[in-house]
């Protein structure tokens, strides 16, 4: 939000020599981001003055419109004579005044201003626009000031246009949506320096009459529980928005459009009270408040057609719906250039609907940001008397004297709280006395016992107000404090976070990284030492995913959980794999040039718990039971933690020292072996077999099994996915269950010996459906305790060999802890080794 400091002195009296920087920290204290603070009397440097235009001559011969002009600009370049300046604009004439920079000054940007040679002629200056005075984003034509405004050729135009102010740019969080206003940031700086608040909120307004301004109907009192009208006719419809409003709507960001919807959005800024005009012409028959109705639609001030959802709430006329309440007006009832009767309306809308409907239909109005937000219930007839008090006075017009106030808002419910909560929670010693008056600061009505409270100082310390408890009303522009821990907040808001201790927790000994998360540190590091990129995907996925994945009908990563509030109705269920979003990134990825990738993520899954229930209500006063932990975990849904992987293009890269190598099924099914040794899972806990398994291709899929158990799988994608997909042919993948392995054993240190080894390679034909990890298995179990470690080196097949028949070389260390081995020793170790081979698989020594 975009505001004047100008405007703000309306309502709180700040020093006139207040420090930019001082009023910045004082904000910063109360909670409030301040993302700039710009003193606009030093955005623009040089002489910028007022000037009356004399002659323009229109120069031809050009692309576009291009002017010459003489401007009386008075004594201010020194010479008294008309300053001559090319203008590209044509929004102006003869007699207007204008605004001039001359040379040697510096528009906002650094933008330098000079005399110089430009369309055949010499321009001494500019003539600036709004948006190069730094004002706002209006770029269509220069300024061109009002008729009435005193400002003389010569004068100083900073204090004209505003540019002896400053403007403050603020970043509200959601629960400060009061602070989305002139009067809520007032009150703000009311409380950090002190100052007398005048209140524009609670100024008198007169309320309902006998008969409504417009009949009215409100049948969701929910949605609505307040809607108010006020009708203003004969309006001049050529009346335009007076200076100073345009003014401070161009400082807050916000285009001036017609003097009636100029004055909506001034109210809103000053008092934070969205309100809508409509054209009382252009309405057929009694309005109606209600739940849009499906299939029905709606187009909106922004030209688009927008099909309604049944939790969206609608002013309808004897038309159907005019406007999308709390959101945008609809086109057929807005204030047009011709409108003589406005209809100012006023309401109260419910924050979860407002905002849920404007997410449904990507309309974040500002409207909207208020309303999500929460707005003072207790405003609209007070906006509807500020509204149609500028219309009559600007526009001219005759208020009407009927108002409509239909109020169906509930009062605030009380808020009990211990005089000494704010202390025990804090550790810093708030008195009673000084806990009422804070929250009397807010705006609280504070009950049982604060006069006694104020003349008793009581106890000091954190014990101080010990058994006492106050009841707390808060007002009605805080929908915000609906708790204890609320009021605690505020009362060390405004006695000062400063004033809080920052004491460190002493970590207790003995304390560090669990197991679980030690193991997740060792496969990330391991897959990024081998070249691995990690990504963190978000957990959001289309209900289509299941079908572009291939995943059969009764597959348990079918059911996913849908989110109750889903940040895109595209993407409105929880993972159930990492593949899905990873994959998605992969191809993000290679739509930007890249073409050699190897990405990975850990991160949770989710699978539904069906008929878990609801989550039992939990509150923040205390901490919750173990039943009552124990009753929520059994609803969330399961999150067991996976690691995926996915590859595409050369996993070795070629260049001028040779041939690169593309990444397949191997590097994939690689890479689960490196995540299982890196979890510490021994190498002879581990089967690696054949597997059919969506989304892989059924040949060249495997699944990995830790002591029997599938734990994962990997392999190359099916051509219908990596189709379904736009990936590259042969694209790999990898998904294992972290929380499926067992925890790592206690290995006792490695004996080194000293020995030299022996190294012999052994060749087994077996049958081609004989995995290659469980002949290796066989081999270490037959070569017994001298084998110190066996590896495949090759994999062969030819017509020699025979039909469904290949060759597996395995290299075969052996080593004696004690002793050189002999050459029998190990020749008969390795006939073992083979021996089992050849019980077990049928294996045959190549060559034999």
């Amino acid at each position: 939000m975009r505001v004047s400091v100008s405007w703000l002195r309306e309502y709180v009296d700040l020093p006139a020599d207040l420090p930019t920087g001082d009023l910045e920290q004082a904000l910063v204290g109360l909670g409030i981001e301040v993302e700039s603070a710009v003193d606009l009397r030093e955005s623009v440097t040089g002489s910028l003055v007022v000037g009356e235009v004399l002659e323009i001559e229109e120069l031809t011969g050009f692309k576009k419109p291009i002017r010459f002009v003489r401007v009386d600009v008075g004594p201010a370049n020194g010479t008294g004579e008309p300053q001559e300046i090319v203008c590209g604009a044509t929004n102006f004439a003869v007699g207007d005044r204008v605004v001039v920079i001359l040379p040697g000054g510096v528009l906002p940007g650094g933008f330098a201003i000079g005399a110089r040679k430009t369309y055949g002629r010499n321009s001494n200056g500019m003539i600036c626009s709004a948006k190069e005075l730094g004002l706002g984003d209006d770029h269509s034509g220069i300024m061109v000031l009002p008729a009435q405004s005193p400002a003389k050729p010569g004068d100083d135009a900073r204090p004209v246009v505003g540019l002896d102010d400053v403007v403050l740019e603020l970043e509200i969080t959601p629960d400060r949506g009061y602070a989305l206003s002139l009067r809520g940031l007032a009150r703000e700086l009311s409380h950090a320096f002190g100052l007398p608040f005048r209140d524009p909120g609670l100024v008198p307004a007169p309320g309902a009459t006998p008969d409504p301004a417009y009949p009215v109907e409100v049948r969701d009192t929910v949605g609505c529980d307040r809607f108010a009208a006020r009708m203003v006719r004969g309006v001049d419809p050529a009346a335009a928005s007076p200076e100073w409003m345009r003014q401070r709507l161009t400082t807050a960001g916000i285009r001036s459009i017609s003097l009636p919807v100029d004055i909506t959005n001034y109210v809103m800024l000053e008092l934070g009270q969205p309100m809508h005009a409509f054209d009382a012409d252009r309405i057929a028959g009694p309005l109606v408040v209600r739940r849009a109705e499906p299939g029905e639609k709606l187009t909106t001030l922004d030209g688009v057609e927008r099909v309604l959802a049944p939790e969206d709430m609608v002013i309808c006329d004897a038309t159907g719906p005019i406007s999308l309440a709390a959101v945008m007006g609809g086109e057929t009832s807005e204030v047009v250039a011709d409108t003589t009767n406005v209809l100012f309306e006023a309401a109260h809308w419910a924050p979860v609907m407002v905002g849920r409907t404007a997410r449904r239909h990507k309309l974040f109005s500002e409207a909207a940001k208020r309303w999500e937000r929460g707005v003072d219930p207790a405003l609209p007839l007070v906006a509807l008397e500020r509204a149609v008090r500028l219309l009559t006075e600007y526009g001219g017009g005759v208020a009407g004297d009927e108002i409509l106030d239909i109020d169906h808002v509930r009062a605030r419910t009380p808020v009990t709280l211990p005089a000494d909560l704010p202390s025990r929670r804090i550790g810093v010693d708030y008195p009673p006395a000084r806990v009422v008056a804070l929250l009397e600061q807010v705006g609280c009505s504070v009950a049982q016992g604060a006069d006694r409270l104020a003349e008793d100082p009581g106890a000091v310390g954190v014990a101080a107000g010990a058994g006492v408890a106050l009841t707390v009303t808060p007002p009605s522009w805080r929908p915000d404090l609906a708790d204890p821990a609320d009021l605690v907040e505020e009362v060390v808001r405004l006695d000062g976070y400063d004033r809080v201790p920052s004491v460190l927790p002493v970590a207790p000994a003995g304390r560090g990284l669990t197991w679980q998360q030690r193991r997740r540190r060792a496969i990330a590091g391991s897959l990024a030492d081998r070249g691995y990129v990690e990504v963190l995907a978000h957990p959001f996925v289309s209900p289509e995913l299941p079908d572009l994945l291939g995943l059969p009908a009764d597959d348990p990563r079918r059911p996913a959980v849908r989110l109750a509030n889903p940040l895109s109705d595209e993407e409105p269920l929880l993972r159930a794999t990492l593949l899905g979003p990873l994959l998605g990134i992969l191809r993000r990825n290679l739509g930007r040039g890249h073409r050699d990738l190897a990405l990975y993520e850990i991160g949770a899954v989710f699978h539904p718990r069906p008929g878990a229930g609801t989550p039992p209500a939990m509150g923040v006063d205390r901490r919750p039971t173990d039943a009552e932990f124990a009753a929520a975990d059994a609803v969330v849904p399961d999150q067991p933690r996976h690691v995926a992987a996915v590859l595409t293009g050369e996993i070795e890269l070629s260049g001028w020292w040779g041939a690169g190598r593309v990444a397949g099924w191997a590097d994939a099914i690689e890479a689960g072996r490196t995540v299982l040794a890196a979890a510490g899972v021994p190498d002879d806990r581990v089967e690696v077999r054949a597997a059919e398994y969506a989304p892989w291709h059924p040949g060249r899929c495997a699944e990995l099994l830790v002591d029997g158990a599938v734990v994962g799988h990997a392999g190359e994608l099916h051509p219908t996915v990596v189709a379904a997909l736009e990936l590259p042919r042969r694209t790999s993948a990898m998904e294992l269950n972290l929380d499926r392995l067992p925890a790592p054993p206690v290995l006792p240190a490695p004996a080194v010996s000293g020995f030299p080894p022996a190294l012999i390679d052994v060749a087994l034909v077996v049958d081609e459906s004989v995995p290659a990890a469980q002949v290796q298995r066989a081999l270490a179990e037959g070569a017994g305790e001298l084998l110190e470690d066996v590896r495949l080196f090759d994999v062969y097949a030819s017509e020699q060999l025979g039909a469904g028949r290949r060759s597996l070389a395995y290299k075969l260390t052996f080593r004696a802890p004690d002793r050189t081995l002999t050459v029998e020793e190990a020749v008969a170790a390795r006939d073992a080794a083979v021996a089992v081979a050849a019980e077990r698989f049928g294996a045959v020594l190549r060559g034999a």
